[in-house]
């Protein structure tokens, strides 16, 4: 079993960045792909970005792509999830999320060990 912690949410003004990061004990880390999902109130989870176990091939959901970067440190065990250019319906709660398989893919049944995420504020 892996465990999961994230950071770096907040409060932040619409178009500013933030950087989260999640770091994960319990596993060999660079044996599986890693990924980031956001939870708003009142609406499902829904699937961010994910990272394949070598960070050669990485995966985006439509909306964040040019705006959101995943990139990983298997030294360090840890994944990083930049954010630029954020609007309010970015809040939200993100959750890092470590798959079951090398690929990075978007189903959210792939992943099987999640953390407890971080709140992110975009204001307006």
């Amino acid at each position: 079993q892996v465990q999961l912690v994230e950071s770096g949410g907040g409060l932040v003004q619409a178009g500013g960045s933030l950087r989260l990061s999640c770091a994960a004990s319990g596993r060999t880390f660079s044996n599986y792909a890693m990924g980031w999902f956001r939870q708003a109130p009142g609406k499902e989870r829904e699937f961010v970005a994910a990272i394949s176990w070598s960070g050669g091939s990485r995966v985006y959901a439509d909306s964040m792509k040019g705006r959101y970067i995943i990139s990983r440190d298997n030294a360090k065990n840890t994944v990083y999830l930049q954010m630029n250019s954020l609007k309010p319906e970015d809040t939200a709660v993100y959750y890092c999320a470590s798959s079951k398989f090398l690929r990075a893919t978007q189903s959210i049944a792939d992943f099987g060990s999640w953390g407890q995420g971080t709140q992110v504020t975009v204001s307006s």
